[in-house]
């Protein structure tokens, strides 16, 4: 049996742009084409930070349907995000002053544009301590976040203001805030220095809070308010091609932690996605009176003067070789285009 191979005929022109013509009429896809936006990949603290609530605070705004873009929230840890937004594989994360001081000391353009979190380092003791204030441990054995981080940079540039040096008079163990914990629950060090949510927890199990870093800042700097610790940040070029998001993406920033701020029954709400456990139900309802402040909606010039002030005292201690030579943040206020 002989075999014939199937040769399909060429549409015609006409019929072509016919098929073609139908197709692009087709609504759905006309929908879906004028529906695009794009896409900005910002950072999403992981649980046990306190900016792991920003998904969900940012999701109870109306005006999050009206942005002319889209989120994707990408979790990670501070030092995933500093290597993802480095690489380009985020549009938008959170840095503190002494790091991107660092950072740009080494060409980075990475550059503040808006609001994140203000410092809440807390230093805990137990129940039982005769400790009261911070000079009482100095010659102590204390644990905190490793050195890299904004947590002890930022605690050493406040105590610092009020004559404790934890580079020399305190005996430091740098770990993870689980392991932190672990040593001070065993005894083996006299506190530790943890942020939110995890200062929470350990208050909730019973432990004391001796002072916050925030309070110390204010004593020795004699700046009003509450001190910055992160905000949002991006490369130079991105900012520069995306300045209306940015500006955009500040504002909603502002906005969800407001929402925060006037609602803090929200923390309670919302504690699962910020690492506090079921059976943590005293740590839980701690979180409105101890949280709300932690989220600023300020980015102005009093918000760049304490970046300033925390990058000068960090130069003085060692933390820093040099103050960078450009600025560190924008300078575009909210509000300004």
């Amino acid at each position: 049996m002989a075999i014939h191979e199937y040769t399909p005929r060429r549409p015609t022109r006409r019929a072509f742009v016919a098929s073609a013509t139908a197709t692009l009429a087709t609504p759905w896809l006309v929908r879906a084409a004028s529906a695009a936006k794009p896409v900005i990949n910002v950072t999403l603290p992981t649980p046990g930070s306190a900016g792991s609530i920003w998904r969900a605070a940012v999701s109870l705004l109306p005006q999050t349907a009206a942005l002319p873009f889209d989120i994707n929230w990408v979790v990670a840890d501070p030092g995933q995000m500093q290597v993802q937004l480095t690489a380009g594989a985020l549009d938008v994360g959170v840095f503190g002053a002494v790091g991107l001081a660092a950072l740009a000391d080494k060409r980075s353009d990475i550059t503040l544009f808006g609001p994140g979190l203000n410092n809440h380092g807390r230093i805990v003791v137990r129940a039982d301590s005769p400790y009261q204030k911070p000079a009482d441990l100095i010659g102590k054995r204390i644990a905190t976040q490793p050195k890299t981080t904004e947590t002890y940079q930022q605690a050493r540039v406040a105590l610092s203001m009020i004559g404790v040096d934890l580079n020399k008079d305190v005996e430091v163990i740098f770990g993870p805030p689980t392991a932190n914990l672990a040593l001070f629950d065993r005894g083996d060090v006299e506190a530790v220095i943890v942020v939110e949510p995890t200062a929470t927890r350990a208050i909730g199990n019973g432990a004391r809070e001796l002072a916050r870093i925030s309070d110390i800042w204010k004593q020795g700097s004699g700046l009003p308010g509450d001190p910055f610790l992160v905000g949002l940040a991006a490369k130079q070029g991105w900012l520069h091609a995306n300045r209306q998001h940015a500006s955009a993406l500040a504002r909603l920033f502002a906005d969800a932690n407001t929402t925060l701020r006037k609602d803090p029954q929200l923390f309670v709400k919302y504690a699962g996605e910020m690492g506090i456990r079921p059976n943590e139900a005293a740590a839980a309802n701690l979180l409105p009176t101890r949280l709300a402040d932690v989220y600023p909606s300020a980015w102005d010039e009093t918000v760049w003067a304490v970046i300033d002030r925390q990058v000068e005292v960090a130069v003085k201690l060692g933390l820093l070789t040099a103050a960078p030579k450009r600025r560190l943040y924008d300078g575009v206020a909210l509000g300004a285009a």
